[in-house]
């Protein structure tokens, strides 16, 4: 995974966690998504339904919260404290935990399609998108929601 030599570059701690990504995309949208109702969730294609792939991301594409896109996303992203962070996609259960993450920046994930990154405490998120460019990359924190 050439994401992985990039970090490691920068000196960070990385622990690879294979089959954990279902559980940080339903934490992720309990904690993003929680003001939306079960069919709110469904008409955006939040997740998975009927045969269409979701995606967690529709949460921004669809206006259905606070968000910065694009160059705001990336400068919010790269100017936010950064410790401990998870590193979750949306087709895959492959987890990155980091530590030592100071140094990451939107520049390390921008060739990544549909990745998250959230602090361990899920304050904030970073998604870059597989149509980034028209859809995102998008930063949100909870402190707006």
């Amino acid at each position: 995974m050439q994401l992985i030599d990039i970090l490691k570059k920068k000196n960070m701690v990385i622990k690879e966690i294979p089959k954990w990504g279902t559980y940080y995309r339903g934490k992720w949208k309990e904690t993003f998504a929680k003001h939306l109702s079960r069919d709110e969730q469904k008409s955006i294609y939040l997740t998975d339904h009927e045969g269409f792939s979701g995606y967690l991301w529709h949460l921004f594409s669809y206006n259905k919260t606070e968000y910065l896109e694009g160059n705001d996303a990336e400068e919010a992203f790269n100017r936010i404290a950064k410790d401990n962070c998870i590193i979750f996609y949306q087709h895959s259960d492959e987890v990155i935990s980091l530590m030592n993450a100071k140094k990451l920046t939107s520049d390390d994930v921008k060739e990544e399609m549909d990745i998250y990154v959230i602090d361990k405490e899920f304050n904030w998120t970073y998604v870059v998108t597989h149509e980034t460019g028209y859809c995102g990359p998008y930063f949100c924190s909870t402190e707006h929601l």
